[in-house]
């Protein structure tokens, strides 16, 4: 379950997942993105026993190297979001520390210009 949800946050830059599954999760990130900046043959067999798809593989050793190429560690955060309805377990949002900003789509970004006019 852990590579898993691995291979999802890699993938998607993001998971919502349950707070102590983010804890552990992050632990397993932070060690293939490490493994995919040291690059290598022997690194990539070690990284393939976590991640299984091989498209997250290769973006690993490729983008995240280059991205995460001057950063000593910490390439994960966590965000405590509240908690579940129906359990009230703890849910937090594991997400990859400078993932690129989604754009805004045409429409909201109209409906938002006259608002801002209207704030200032």
């Amino acid at each position: 379950m852990l590579n898993n949800m691995v291979t999802s946050l890699l993938q998607h830059e993001a998971i919502k997942t349950t707070l102590p599954k983010a804890k552990e999760a992050r632990k397993m990130a932070e060690r293939v993105i490490t493994l995919g900046k040291r690059g290598g043959v022997a690194n990539v067999r070690l990284a393939a026993r976590i991640v299984k798809d091989k498209g997250v593989l290769q973006k690993v050793f490729a983008d995240y190297k280059t991205r995460y190429a001057t950063r000593p560690g910490g390439y994960t955060r966590i965000i405590k979001l509240g908690f579940r309805r129906g359990d009230a377990a703890e849910m937090a949002l594991l997400e990859l520390v400078d993932r690129p900003a989604k754009s805004v789509p045409v429409e909201d970004a109209e409906a938002a210009a006259p608002e801002a006019a209207a704030a200032e």
